[in-house]
């Protein structure tokens, strides 16, 4: 309820919300796509005419590649309505493609991988990782293996910051975030 927002030191407020837009990108766990082709689907908006060569470069980045290539049009297959011939983590795996795509400076990564199986789920972490690289990324995740390569994470319990740290000084703190380690990652949001 109270501070600042900053994004290279300047505040939120005094960008204009266009060019704010253009230095995001983010992946929810919610995935919108629309009928079209898959290739479509990664390179649309005001990313629909960049290079074809860009467009298979992210999709072998984000794991695409490999479920794309047993279509039979490959990244030209139609995928439906909202997607439906895709499972979750291909869903998950063409939102990452989009935010690779895009090359914006700050992710935003909410919950990315909290409805994949466990399989999905390595798949999209190899992504996430690439994707991740260089730039600025914020991760809200309950799957705590999602975020044990951040440089600093913070446990929030009921809204309130309850831990700050590093995965090794957070474990070795031994408080709510090495109990959650622990216990199996599934109780409290941490981002």
């Amino acid at each position: 309820t109270s501070g600042r927002l900053l994004v290279d030191g300047l505040l939120v407020e005094d960008y204009r919300l266009a060019a704010l837009r253009r230095h995001i990108a983010y992946v929810g766990q919610h995935i919108v796509l629309f009928n079209g082709t898959l290739y479509d689907n990664i390179a649309y908006g005001a990313l629909r005419d960049v290079d074809r060569a860009d467009v298979e470069r992210v999709v072998a980045q984000a794991q695409v590649k490999a479920f794309a290539d047993t279509l039979p049009q490959g990244l030209d297959t139609l995928i439906g309505e909202n997607g439906v011939k895709l499972s979750g983590g291909q869903r998950q795996r063409v939102a990452i493609a989009r935010a690779l795509l895009k090359d914006a400076p700050i992710l935003i990564l909410d919950e990315a991988t909290a409805a994949l199986d466990n399989e999905a789920e390595r798949l999209v972490q190899e992504a996430l990782n690439t994707v991740r690289r260089g730039r600025t990324s914020l991760i809200v995740a309950h799957r705590l293996s999602t975020i044990e390569q951040a440089d600093s994470i913070v446990v929030l319990d009921h809204g309130r910051i309850v831990e700050r740290g590093t995965h090794r000084e957070l474990l070795a703190a031994g408080g709510a975030y090495a109990r959650l380690y622990s216990a199996g990652f599934e109780e409290l949001p941490t981002v």
